[in-house]
Parts: C-alpha cells; structure tokens; sequence
C-alpha cells in the first residue's frame, strides 16, 4: 500500500489499463461477428484491405457513399499489424476508441478537478452500458464519438489552462473535429463547434462575484493564432478525401453523399426508414446509461426538490469543479437536442453524451464518497438498483417454469454465470450500502457491468444467433467450401452472408418469383430462403433442400 501512496498517478493508469482490457478487449475474438452492421462494414473493410483502394467504399461490389473512411481506415491498419482479418482484428480498433476515450475523462478530469473525480468520470463512462456495448461492436459510432469526445473536452481545457497552452488545447479542438468529420460527416463539426459556441456565451456572462479561470471567457476561438492555424488543421484532414472523391465519382457522390445521407437522412426519415417519436433518445438514454442512470434519476429528483425551496444558483460558479459540470451540462444539452431533432434516429447515434454524462455523474459520486453528501438518493437508488439484481438473479432460477424448451435451452449456458454475477453484486451492494461503505458501493456498479461485459457478452451474441444468425453463417462457409454462389432470396440484407462467404453475394428482397426460377436452374448455386416460404416455393419449382436450420434453409437444383 504504502509503494501505491507514493505513485499514485502510474497505479491509477494501471489500474485503468487493466479495467479497460476486461471491459472492453477481454474475448472480443471469441465470438462472430453479428448482423447487420458489424458483419458489412467488416465485409466493406476486408474489401478495401484486400484490393487496397483506400479511397472508394464499397459493399457487396457496388459503392458505398453512406460514410467517410476514417473507420474503414483503422480497421484496414488493424489487419496490417496483425497480419489477419478475424473477429479480434475487426473489433480491436473500437475497443481501443473505447479505452482512449476512458483515458481522456481521466487525464481531463484529474487536470482540471483532480485524481478521484477523473478516475470516477472515467470508470462511469467505460462502464455505461451503451458505451460499453458499442466499444465492443465493430461499428462506426464509436469512432464519431470518440472523436467528438476528444474535441471537446480539448475545447473546454481552453478554459482552465495556462494562457500559454490554450493554443494547443484549441488546435487539438480542430484536428479532432476534423476527424469527427471524417468518421461520420456533418454530426462530426457540429456537436463539438455548436457545444463550444454556447460553452462560451455562457462563461462570457460570468458575473464579477464569480471570476473565470485564467484566460477564460469571450469567444476566443477566433483570435488569429487560434482560428487560423485550426481551420488550416481541419481543412487539411477534411478536405483531401472529399476533394478526390468528387473529381473521381462526380455529381454521383455529391447526390448520395452530401444531399442524400447528409440533408436528407437529417431532414426526414425517408432515406433509411428510421422514423421515431422525439422521445426516443430519452427512451435510449434510460437503458443506456445503466447502470448509473437510477443514481442520475434519484439526484435529478432531489434537486428539482430543492430548486423549489431555494433561490436558483448564480449561473457560473466560482468553483472548477462547478464550472466543468456546467460545461458538461450544455454539451449534453446541446447533443441530445440535435440528434432529436433529426428526422433519422438510430439508437447509436447519441453515443457522444455519455461523455457529458459520465462528467456530470462523477460529480455526485466524488461528493458521496469523499464528504458524505447526497447520501440519501444514491443510497436510495443503490438499494433499487441491487434489489433488482437480486430479483432478476430469483427469475432466472424461475426460467424453465415461464419459458419454452427451446428458448431455455438458447440461454442454458449463460444462465448459473448471469444468475452468480447478479446474486454476488446484489446481496454485496445492499450490504455495502447499509454498512455505508460508500466506495465498496461505487465499486460495485463498475464489477457489475465489467464481469457483464468480460464473461458474459459471448454467451448474449451466441444466444442472439440462434435465432437464424447461425444457419446464415453455416450456409456461408458450405457455400465458400463446396465453390457455389450464394444466393438469399425473400428477406433483408444479411451480410453475414457477404463476410463469411468471403465473396460478393446476391441478396434478392422483392420475392421475385422469375428471379428464384432463374437462379435455381443455374449449377453450382445455393438459395437460402425462409423456412416459413419453403412449402410456398415448393409450388413454384422444384428444389432439394441441402440443409435446414432454425429459421432458414439452404436449397439448391434437384
């Protein structure tokens, strides 16, 4: 103990380190790869890899304007240093983002608050169960928000650094932005930009009482040697790529790139039918931020309560602290308020407020834990939170009077691990809580989600693939052995298919009867079709049925 007091700093950094390979590295190569986006854009990356046309996208051999390239970029390096494109090497570069991105709120919060409010901001993140989830999946989001996380949180060290390093903090803003940008588009320039724009009208309005730290304030992103040197950073990184693909491909990029998955993915729901109510990111926010979002209801509930019998508060206090948590508070407000007014919502797209969140919560618990305060809602919550734990740990011990044979076989093998997990941090937490052991009670909701997200997310995905994943997969790799075609007829795009096949794969999803005929008479070819539209097709044409699986069937000529 007494070797940890004297380096407190490098035992925090491995301490972290070792947190962040059991959440987020721990297995990630154990399990395949999962429908619909982790399978294409591996499928999109392997091809770019492979051909080493770094620049055009493409899926299933036709182009791919939906995206810029950063993430395909990374993936493509992942595979150069391992030597191997596998389900490791696929999710190696999001799990990195995720653990960069716990590693930012720590270094971040220690500078400006100190040790423990970074360690807890940076274990809240990791352990938000969105953000822990998405750090494992071989998606994009992750990569946006990654880099729009690094963007501002640089953008707020500019108010509460030394005068001489502000330059830097705003230069790393812009080069952050600008990879933002190519992640994602235009999300990646606005978030950060519109938080920091609001970020600073509101330390401008700091009132006399209520000084600014040294060299805050104002809206000095458009001093010279800030503005200048940063947009020639950002247009440096954002224009090159942009450029090239317009003088390759023309008012074809310009038509899907820009006006379609940019204007009108945003203005209305039309171009990938993912309209939703304007609640849905607060419906997303409330499991995704599990398991600290019991804690964040029960504060929020007491404060509104308090707010009622006290004037309000000034609107920037003197404290750093404070000060950081409101910023956290317009960025959060800022980015959940943009997505939502999106007409396109995907459940992923959200994921840079947990940055804010992650902030603002560790604000809280540094109070819990080091003065005792706001007790009475988090141990509240704690004890909601843990009672279900125990109460879903008695429902699993209850599943094969409620569930089918089959579906309790699908979870057999993860059930005694899920039920030990709950039981363990159930029974300890409530003990924890009573004994007022505070940090033991912090601890706990991070062992939660890390024995969660270490030893148990193989066994989620591997029962999500019995529900037709695995006969997609099985036929994929017969089809890829035996050298046929590979066909799928009558449902959506599963690129499963296209990944494991490991050769283009043509996914027909209009139930064109001709088309079905024309391809069963052909030799050497694989149909895959739905077990419910076997006995409706057998009235069409003839076929044998090579193998049949739990939802779908693999057919070829008779």
């Amino acid at each position: 103990m007494n070797i940890i007091r004297k380096h407190p700093e490098l035992f925090s950094i491995i301490g972290l380190g070792v947190l962040c390979y059991f959440i987020f590295f721990h297995g990630i190569g154990t399990y395949a790869l999962m429908d619909v986006d982790e399978t294409r854009y591996a499928a999109m990356a392997r091809d770019m890899f492979l051909t080493k046309d770094f620049l055009t996208l493409k899926l299933n051999g036709d182009f791919f304007f939906e995206k810029p390239p950063l993430y395909f970029w990374g993936e493509c390096l992942s595979f150069w240093i391992f030597g191997k494109i596998n389900e490791f090497t696929v999710r190696f570069p999001c799990a990195l983002y995720g653990t960069l991105s716990t590693f930012l709120l720590y270094f971040v919060g220690k500078k400006i608050v100190g040790r423990t409010y970074g360690i807890l901001a940076a274990l809240i993140l990791a352990t938000s169960l969105e953000f822990t989830i998405l750090s494992k999946f071989a998606i994009l989001d992750i990569v946006v928000s990654a880099s729009i996380g690094f963007s501002v949180m640089f953008g707020f060290m500019t108010f509460f650094c030394a005068e001489r390093n502000k330059k830097y903090f705003w230069w790393l803003f812009y080069v952050f932005s600008a990879l933002a940008v190519m992640a994602k588009g235009v999300p990646g320039v606005v978030v950060p930009f519109g938080t920091m724009f609001f970020a600073s009208i509101v330390m401008k309005l700091s009132p006399p009482p209520n000084p600014l730290p040294q060299g805050a304030g104002g809206f000095e992103a458009f001093r010279p040697q800030y503005f200048l040197v940063g947009m020639m950073l950002f247009l440096l990184i954002v224009l090159p790529w942009h450029i090239v693909m317009l003088k390759m491909h023309g008012q074809l990029f310009w038509d899907e790139y820009v006006i379609k998955h940019h204007l009108q993915r945003f203005t209305g729901s039309e171009t990938i039918n993912r309209a939703e109510p304007w609640y849905f990111y607060i419906l997303t926010f409330l499991w995704g931020f599990f398991p600290w979002i019991l804690p964040a209801i029960a504060l929020c509930t007491a404060k509104l309560i308090k707010l009622k019998q006290a004037c309000p508060p000034a609107l920037l206090p003197s404290c750093p602290l404070k000060q950081f948590v409101l910023l956290n508070a317009i960025g959060f407000t800022f980015t959940f308020l943009f997505f939502s007014a999106s007409g396109t919502k995907l459940i992923t797209y959200i994921l840079p407020v947990y940055f804010f969140s992650a902030c603002i919560t560790a604000y809280f618990w540094r109070g819990y834990i080091e003065e005792e305060k706001y007790k009475k809602p988090l141990n509240a919550a704690s004890y909601v939170l843990f009672g279900i734990l125990l109460a879903a740990a008695i429902a699993g011990l209850l599943t094969p009077i409620f569930l089918s044979e089959q579906l309790y076989k699908d979870i057999f093998e993860a059930k005694w691990a899920l039920i030990s997990v709950l039981t363990v941090c159930g029974l300890t937490g409530i003990v924890s809580v009573m004994k007022n052991y505070r940090k033991a009670v912090f601890a706990l909701y991070v062992l939660l989600m890390l024995l969660i997200s270490a030893f148990l997310t193989d066994n989620f995905f591997k029962i999500d693939y019995k529900f037709g994943q695995d006969d997609l997969m099985e036929y994929a790799k017969l089809a890829d052995e035996k050298d046929y075609d590979l066909v799928s007829f009558g449902f959506g795009r599963r690129y499963s298919l296209l990944y494991y096949y490991d050769k283009n794969v043509e996914m027909e999803i209009t139930k064109d009867i001709d088309f079905f005929k024309k391809k069963l008479a052909q030799k050497k070819v694989y149909i895959i079709v739905r077990n419910k539209n076997l006995e409706e097709l057998s009235k069409q044409a003839d076929f044998q049925v090579v193998e049949k699986g739990r939802k779908y069937s693999l057919i070829k000529k008779k």
